[in-house]
C-alpha cells in the first residue's frame, strides 16, 4: 500500500493528513503556531516556526499511524491564501509573515484608488489591502531588502524550504489571488508589479496544481526524497475535493467565515455583483476559473452566542434551541459585527437584531443567529448565477457548522437548492491528497473520490414560507 501525506497549512495550525492511495482517511497529526499581534493590530506569523511545524507533523502522523515512512509516494500542500512571506535565497526569513487579515498595508492601496478599475479588470479582484501585492509592497518599503530575494505565498515558501531552495514555485490558484497576475494573459502582470514596486524577479514561477513542484525528504525523515505533485489555496483544494469540476457546481465552507466558491469553467467572467473571480486551478494545461464570495460571520455567530451573549454552552446547544423555537416569530439577526462584505460590501455597517417581539427568548435569538449564516450564503449564491448566467447544479458543503443538521436544512430551503454536506472535515486537505495520487500516477480518480460520505438536504420549505422569511431578512438589511 502507498500513502500520499497532505500538508494543510492553515491560519491556526500546520496539519499532516496521511491517505493510502485508495484515498482513505488514514490519520492526522496538527500543530498550532503563534499569532503574533502588535498593539497596531497588525497580525504575523513566524516563518520559520511554521516550516519546522510542517518537518515535526510530517513525522508526527507517521508515528501515530505506524506506517512504514518508505511507502509515503507522494506530497501535496495546501495553504492559508493571501498571507505573505519575504525570504533571501538561502531559504532565511527576511521579515515575519504578513497574515491575510492584516490590514497595514491600507495606506498602500489608498494611493492608487485612480488604478482600482484598472486592478480589477486584470485580476478579477478589488484593490484591497487583503491581497499580497499590497503586503508585499509595505514589506519591500519598510525593509528595503537587498536584491535578490523572494516573495510568494506560504505554498512557495513550503515548497522552497521543502526543496533546499531548489523550487521557487506557485500554481495557478494562489497565484491569481496575490493582485498581481493577469486572469487574461496567465501571466504577472509588467504594470501591475511596476504599480505595487514589485520586482517580477522576486516572483515564483507559475505551475499547473497538478504540477512536479519539486523533490522532499522532509529535512532528513525520509530515506528518498519524494514528489510534491499538488499545490492548490486551502479553499480552491477543497472546492476539488468536494468534486466540483464542472462549471455550475459550487461549494460553501463554513469556519469562522464562510467561502463561498462556483466554478464557472474555462472562460473569465468578471463580477458586477460584488464577487471576486479566481483561478480555481490549473490541470494539465488547462485553467478553470471560480467565482468567490467570502463572508465574515458564519461559526463566528455561534461564538458570539456563546462566548460574548453567554447565551449557550455549546454549539449543539444552539441547534436544540432553534429546533424549539417559536416557528412564526420574525427576529431576524443581521451580523455585521465588522461591517458586511459579499455580495453587500458595506463596510461601515453595524449589527442589527430586527423584529423582536414581547415573546423572543433564547431560542428564537439563536434561531435567527444560525439563520443569518444560511441568509448570507443565499445572498452570495444569487449573487453567482447572476454574474455566470449560470443556474446552480448543487451545493456543496463542509466545515463545523455543516453538521448542523438544523442549519443546513435551512440553508437548502432558503436557497432553494439540494445540499451534499460532506461528513469529512478535512476537505482541503483531500483535494490536494487526491490531486497529487493522480498527478503521481498512484490513485484512481473514480475509485478515490468514492470514499467521501455525505449527507444529502433537500428543500422542504412551502414557497409562502420561504418568501416570507426573506422578505423580513431583506427588511432587517434594509436598516442597516
Amino acid at each position: 500500500m502507498k500513502y500520499i501525506i497532505a500538508i494543510d497549512q492553515s491560519t491556526q495550525a500546520t496539519k499532516a493528513v496521511l491517505f493510502d492511495e485508495k484515498g482513505r482517511f488514514v490519520g492526522r497529526a496538527d500543530l498550532k503556531h503563534q499569532q503574533i499581534i502588535t498593539e497596531h493590530g497588525w497580525v504575523s506569523h513566524d516563518l520559520t516556526e511554521i516550516y519546522e511545524n510542517t518537518l515535526q507533523s510530517v513525522r508526527d502522523v507517521v508515528d501515530k499511524t505506524g506506517i512504514d515512512a518508505a511507502s509515503i509516494a507522494a506530497v501535496g500542500i495546501s495553504n492559508q491564501r493571501e498571507t505573505t512571506a519575504l525570504w533571501d535565497k538561502l531559504g532565511n526569513p527576511l521579515a515575519h509573515a504578513v497574515v491575510w487579515q492584516c490590514a497595514r498595508a491600507k495606506e498602500i492601496t489608498e494611493r492608487f484608488q485612480e488604478e482600482k478599475e484598472m486592478v480589477r479588470e486584470k485580476t478579477g479582484l478589488s484593490l484591497s489591502p487583503y491581497y499580497p501585492a499590497s503586503k508585499m509592497a509595505w514589506l519591500l518599503t519598510h525593509l528595503r531588502p537587498k536584491e535578490p530575494f523572494c516573495l510568494g505565498t506560504m505554498d512557495s515558501w513550503l515548497i522552497y524550504k521543502l526543496t533546499d531552495g531548489l523550487s521557487f514555485y506557485t500554481d495557478y490558484s494562489n497565484a491569481s489571488r496575490t493582485q498581481l497576475f493577469n486572469l487574461h494573459t496567465l501571466c504577472w502582470d509588467q504594470e501591475l508589479c511596476q504599480l505595487f514596486g514589485i520586482p517580477m524577479t522576486s516572483l515564483p514561477e507559475v505551475m499547473d496544481s497538478n504540477a512536479c513542484f519539486g523533490y522532499t525528504d522532509f529535512g532528513g525523515f525520509l530515506n528518498k526524497k519524494i514528489p510534491i505533485h499538488g499545490v492548490m489555496g486551502d479553499s480552491h483544494s477543497a472546492l476539488f475535493g468536494q468534486k466540483c469540476h464542472c462549471k455550475g457546481m459550487a461549494k460553501a465552507t463554513y469556519g469562522t467565515g464562510s467561502s463561498i466558491m462556483m466554478n464557472i469553467g474555462s472562460t473569465f467572467a468578471a463580477s458586477h455583483a460584488g464577487l471576486a473571480t479566481s483561478l480555481a486551478w490549473g490541470i494539465d494545461g488547462k485553467v478553470e476559473f471560480v467565482l468567490e464570495g467570502n463572508i465574515h460571520y458564519a461559526g463566528a455567530v455561534i461564538s458570539w452566542l456563546q462566548n460574548d451573549l453567554k447565551l449557550i454552552s455549546s454549539a449543539k446547544e444552539a441547534e436544540e434551541l432553534a429546533a424549539i423555537s417559536n416557528p412564526e416569530d420574525s427576529t431576524v439577526l443581521v451580523p455585521a459585527f465588522t461591517g458586511l462584505s459579499a455580495p453587500y460590501w458595506k463596510e461601515d455597517a453595524k449589527a442589527v437584531l430586527w423584529g423582536m417581539s414581547r415573546t423572543t427568548g433564547r431560542a428564537e435569538i439563536a434561531k435567527a443567529a444560525l439563520d443569518s449564516i444560511a441568509f448570507q450564503v443565499m445572498d452570495v449564491l444569487n449573487a453567482m448565477e447572476r454574474d455566470s448566467a449560470c443556474s446552480l447544479k448543487e451545493l456543496c458543503v463542509d466545515g463545523g457548522p455543516a453538521k448542523n443538521s438544523r442549519l443546513m436544512q435551512f440553508q437548502s430551503d432558503i436557497a432553494r437548492q439540494t445540499l451534499r454536506a460532506s461528513r469529512q472535515e478535512e476537505l482541503s486537505a483531500i483535494g490536494v491528497a487526491y490531486l497529487a495520487g493522480m498527478a503521481a500516477g498512484i490513485s484512481k480518480e473514480e475509485e478515490i473520490f468514492g470514499q467521501i460520505e455525505y449527507d444529502i438536504y433537500t428543500p422542504a420549505m412551502d414557497s409562502q414560507t420561504r418568501i416570507r422569511r426573506v422578505n423580513q431578512w431583506n427588511e432587517a438589511l434594509s436598516k442597516i
